[in-house]
């Protein structure tokens, strides 16, 4: 069969190329062509746009580049009408997906599949009717996404598993290298580690990373850790060194590109801008502290208690519904707040053992699952059914 696959950053990449492999083991015979990145290609298949080329963030970039939005969104329904695929499947990125599903449900007969939801829980949750409309099948990762779906609004989903649970714990049964070779091999000191996960793009690492340096300078300047830590900065997959360079040079950070899971395997603690990174933190066995710089704090803290449908940000607290890591957004963004959270889980810490014990509750919910086996497993059952979209 054919599958039109659609994704539009880093992390899509990487759950959409285990789909593709998981597909392919299902289906012998799968076509691919996508929107993708590098780890999609390597499956195989046609890559007819990369995701850098989609990924925007924020008011004035959208806008600035809403010309070359439209031109991609407009190819690729043009590309799906002629290939023809036996199914498209979305994966996250709603802004653009969602706009692709409208049109594909209303021009063609092609089931639109979404893997990985919309995360319409937390804000714009009017999305749920052209979920209903547009979309024939969504698989979702997060567990308490089934009762918002299902109970909440009627809407029947799979819940496959977590791709990112999967990931870590194939990584951590495979992955034997020592500290002292891990530093060896990329220049660093001989010592434990202090995580930097600052994002995935190019405004959450400008907005973040400086407060996070300034952070864990000014922790390490105090007389009982001086000289016991090093600082590492986790280089996403899409963003160049030099645009690290910018905000590292001068300091006493080092910098290991497209290595975030060797770096969390070593980690001792680690600061983190909220996303899935936050879930890879907690089940790397991690102590973590959540950090989320945005524009206009106080209204952003009014409109998290009064219109921000969710308790929190991070995964770890959603999937265990309270409050395991801190969480530093909006107003509680400063320097002073990072500082305090990172010494309580440095070895020593009073908040250390507590965290480590409550992430084993994040993993139990998350389940055993191997969510892009489920997923493809489901969707393959599926097409081969002949199931077709309600129109």
């Amino acid at each position: 069969m054919k599958y039109y696959l659609i994704v539009g950053e880093a992390s899509g990449d990487l759950h959409a190329s285990h789909l593709m492999r998981a597909l392919r083991q299902h289906d012998p015979q799968a076509a691919f062509r996508f929107f993708g990145g590098d780890l999609m290609t390597a499956v195989g298949g046609t890559r007819v746009r990369h995701y850098r080329d989609l990924a925007y963030m924020g008011f004035v970039p959208v806008l600035l580049h809403l010309p070359t939005i439209f031109r991609n969104m407009a190819f690729c329904k043009r590309d799906i009408v002629e290939w023809q695929p036996d199914v498209v499947i979305l994966v996250d990125y709603p802004g653009f997906n969602l706009g692709i599903a409208k049109y594909v449900r209303a021009h063609t007969q092609i089931p639109v599949y979404y893997y990985i939801s919309p995360k319409i829980w937390a804000w714009k949750e009017w999305r749920i009717r052209s979920i209903r409309r547009d979309v024939s099948e969504m698989f979702s990762i997060l567990p308490f996404e089934i009762p918002f779906y299902e109970q909440k609004h009627h809407y029947p989903i799979h819940y496959v598993g977590n791709p990112t649970a999967d990931e870590v714990r194939a990584f951590r049964a495979s992955y034997q290298e020592p500290l002292s070779a891990f530093v060896a091999r990329h220049g660093l000191a001989d010592k434990p580690v202090i995580a930097l996960l600052a994002g995935s793009r190019r405004q959450e690492i400008k907005d973040n990373l400086p407060a996070m340096i300034e952070a864990v300078d000014r922790l390490l300047a105090c007389p009982e850790h001086r000289g016991r830590y090093q600082v590492v900065l986790a280089g996403a997959p899409s963003i160049d060194d030099a645009y690290y360079q910018q905000f590292i040079e001068g300091t006493s950070v080092r910098l290991v590109h497209n290595e975030t899971y060797a770096l969390l395997a070593h980690a001792t603690a680690a600061l983190v801008t909220s996303g899935t990174a936050t879930l890879e933190t907690a089940l790397f066995g991690v102590p973590q502290v959540v950090c989320y710089e945005t524009p206009l704090p106080r209204l952003i803290r009014f409109a998290f208690n009064h219109i921000i449908k969710v308790k929190y940000i991070s995964l770890v607290n959603l999937i265990a519904d309270r409050e395991i890591v801190p969480e530093l957004l909006a107003d509680r963004f400063t320097v002073a707040n990072i500082t305090t959270h990172l010494s309580r889980l440095l070895p020593g810490g009073e908040g250390r053992d507590e965290m480590l014990r409550d992430y084993g509750e994040v993993a139990r919910r998350l389940g055993d699952d191997v969510a892009p086996d489920n997923a493809a497993r489901i969707m393959v059952r599926l097409l081969q059914e002949g199931k077709k979209p309600e129109k």
